[in-house]
């Protein structure tokens, strides 16, 4: 028998990174020493006192039941203290605070929840490819926001054409961004939220990275912004602050109504995650954030080295401000696809070619600050041997 998929799943794009993780794989298995740039996969292990909770809180037999349905009011009450210490944001953890099976299926389940087929979402471009999954999934339509160099890796809201714009049902946002790493100015996110506002957008923040800034800037919230929650939602997740990566836990946070309905939505499809990962998030929320401290630290050392290794060989770039990648211009001659493909095959580096996050991608590659300092260094010798920046 032969059985067709839904629509939908022929909507769905092409998995771009499966296949730069193929190649990598291949160069593997052919006994190549690779160092892998290329991935968004944190390095280090979950910090200790959050994997003691864990095991704690898997013998108590109440975590082995069903958890309620939209999650443990403990957890919902730890990241609105978490808003609330670290970035000053006030949240009822009862009406604004949505938990999630993780960062990403939370962005994917939004144009689910909001976009019927034919609804136009505004997406930037270079951007986080699930965006592109689950607007193509719920049959909308994409409208691309150029983020270019020249200003700041920003979207420019006067470029968007006002038929696009009052037709437009959803924005996505991502500061610090991934892949470009940039951080938004004040005046830009309030100039978001009154475009927003003024069209009847429904804004998306997705604040993955919100823990990682650079050089004493802390990147601040969507959500402390006024009327932030009268236009969207900030998307948070312990993956990237507390090496969580494998846990998947997040949080939509905000307006009350786009709460509800991820809320009911997911009673359909979930219910709720393992209490005992619930009741670990906890701890990583409301213990000392040292641990977050020197994990920033750590990325932000990381950063310094592998730029000034990279300027020592002639490959020049600016310093990104936020995230745990670095956005680099590729030489003259080569597409981003061809100059990872060289320096996968000749130098067993690999980095994530920028065309994979959109068509404003092309002409930079990503590379992860997800390895020791010392193998960033080894990787930039590698590269140097190749005179491609001479």
């Amino acid at each position: 028998m032969r059985f067709q998929p839904s629509e939908a799943m022929n909507r769905l794009p092409v998995q771009f990174f499966s296949g730069l993780t193929g190649k990598v794989q291949k160069q593997v298995e052919a006994g190549y020493d690779v160092i892998n740039l290329g991935q968004g996969n944190p390095d280090k292990p979950t910090p200790s006192h959050i994997v003691a909770a864990l095991q704690r809180e898997a013998e108590n037999p109440l975590n082995h039941k069903y958890s309620p349905f939209q999650g443990r009011k403990e957890l919902k009450e730890a990241i609105a203290y978490w808003y609330k210490q670290e970035r000053g944001v006030q949240l009822n953890p009862e009406t604004e605070v949505a938990i999630l099976f993780g960062g990403k299926a939370g962005l994917v389940e939004l144009s689910n929840i909001f976009l019927n087929p034919g609804d136009v979402c505004l997406v930037p471009d270079p951007g986080y490819p699930d965006y592109w999954s689950g607007v193509a999934m719920a049959g909308g339509v994409m409208e691309m926001m150029p983020l270019r160099e020249e200003n700041g890796f920003l979207p420019d809201f006067t470029q968007i054409a006002p038929d696009v714009a009052q037709r437009a049902k959803m924005m996505f946002l991502n500061y610090p961004n991934n892949p470009t790493g940039a951080v938004a100015p004040r005046a830009f996110i309030e100039e978001a939220v009154k475009f927003c506002r003024d069209n009847e957008i429904l804004l998306i923040h997705d604040y993955a990275y919100g823990a990682i800034g650079f050089d004493g800037v802390t990147p601040p919230s969507f959500l402390s912004y006024p009327d932030a929650k009268d236009v969207g939602i900030e998307v948070y997740t312990l993956s990237k602050s507390y090496n969580m990566a494998g846990w998947r836990v997040g949080f939509a946070l905000g307006n009350p109504e786009v709460v509800r309905l991820i809320n009911l939505y997911q009673d359909h499809y979930f219910v709720s995650l393992f209490g005992a990962v619930q009741m670990a998030s906890v701890e990583a929320l409301t213990a000392s954030q040292q641990c977050v401290y020197d994990l920033c630290a750590m990325y932000e050392s990381r950063r310094n080295t592998l730029y000034n290794a990279l300027h020592r060989i002639g490959w020049k770039a600016q310093p990104t401000p936020g995230s745990f990648f670095a956005w680099l211009p590729v030489p003259a001659g080569y597409t981003s696809s061809s100059f990872a493909d060289v320096l996968l095959n000749e130098a067993q580096v690999a980095v994530a070619p920028g065309i994979g996050f959109g068509e404003q991608g092309e002409g930079y590659v990503r590379v992860g600050l997800l390895v020791e300092e010392p193998r960033l260094e080894e990787a930039a010798e590698r590269i140097r041997r190749l005179h491609l920046f001479e």
